[in-house]
């Protein structure tokens, strides 16, 4: 009889981040289903708000129609953010603190009023303080880089660090804008805001679904990312990260 409990589970997860050091796939000792990966999840969020660090946001994942498709799955996957994964446009990112990571462009909300309904493309203005391009850092804890649904959501969607740019006003298009992904000042991935949902603005209406049917609150301050607008590069020491996104500006990190 399997008697690994959700609490192990995420403990083994947490101390994969926390050492830099990855770990075994769940589903190859314990079937999990979403709803008991998303349980995983929270535990796994908890042991770092018991270290102190703070929600700062939401993310999304599967935000490609393709990704969906190639994962069998009709929805959306969302992660936590924390204050613990922050940095500032510029910082230094110190590499020997991942597994594996690696860097994906993407666009940020910012919200100024609690979400209390789905929001749609005209509650912009009365929800959002602002929008922002971004660099999300995704570090699997799986050996290999591989995992199931379930591994990757009981992983916190493999969310890792995140920087954002300069705020913007909510009404600055992010329809159908170009957003690149460059290393050492050359352009290494690149897209359009499009890939996100077709519209980057349908994962507004995503997310805040997803936090009320899952009793999750997305309140004033809090970040939003709206899910990766191309494919992630994996990231190395002595790399310039920048990523662009046009009316957007830029934002970068460097590598260490």
């Amino acid at each position: 009889m399997n008697i690994i409990n959700y609490h192990q589970i995420a403990e083994r997860l947490d101390e994969a981040a926390f050492n830099a050091k990855a770990t075994e796939q769940i589903s190859n000792y314990r079937q999990l289903n979403i709803e008991e990966a998303y349980a995983v999840q929270a535990i796994l969020i908890a042991r770092r708000y018991i270290r102190g660090e703070k929600l700062t946001g939401l993310k999304l994942g599967f935000t490609s129609k393709a990704k969906m498709e190639q994962m069998g799955v009709h929805d959306m996957i969302w992660g936590r953010l924390t204050d613990g994964m922050l940095y500032k446009s510029g910082d230094e990112l110190p590499k020997h603190r991942f597994i594996h990571p690696r860097a994906e462009p993407e666009i940020a909300f910012l919200f100024k009023k609690e979400v209390d309904k789905i929001l749609h493309e005209e509650d912009m203005v009365s929800y959002l303080e602002g929008v922002a391009v971004a660099i999300e850092i995704i570090d699997s804890r799986y050996e290999n880089f591989k995992f199931s649904l379930e591994d990757v959501i009981a992983d916190n969607c493999s969310s890792s660090g995140y920087v954002i740019g300069q705020w913007h006003t909510p009404t600055t298009p992010i329809r159908d804008i170009g957003i690149n992904l460059s290393v050492n000042g050359t352009v290494e991935q690149e897209g359009n805001s499009n890939a996100i949902l077709g519209n980057p603005i349908e994962s507004l209406t995503a997310i805040s679904r997803l936090a009320l049917e899952h009793g999750e609150r997305i309140m004033p301050g809090h970040v939003v990312l709206a899910g990766a607008a191309t494919s992630a590069i994996f990231i190395q020491k002595g790399q310039h990260i920048e990523a662009q996104a046009e009316g957007l500006g830029s934002v970068n990190l460097n590598v260490v």
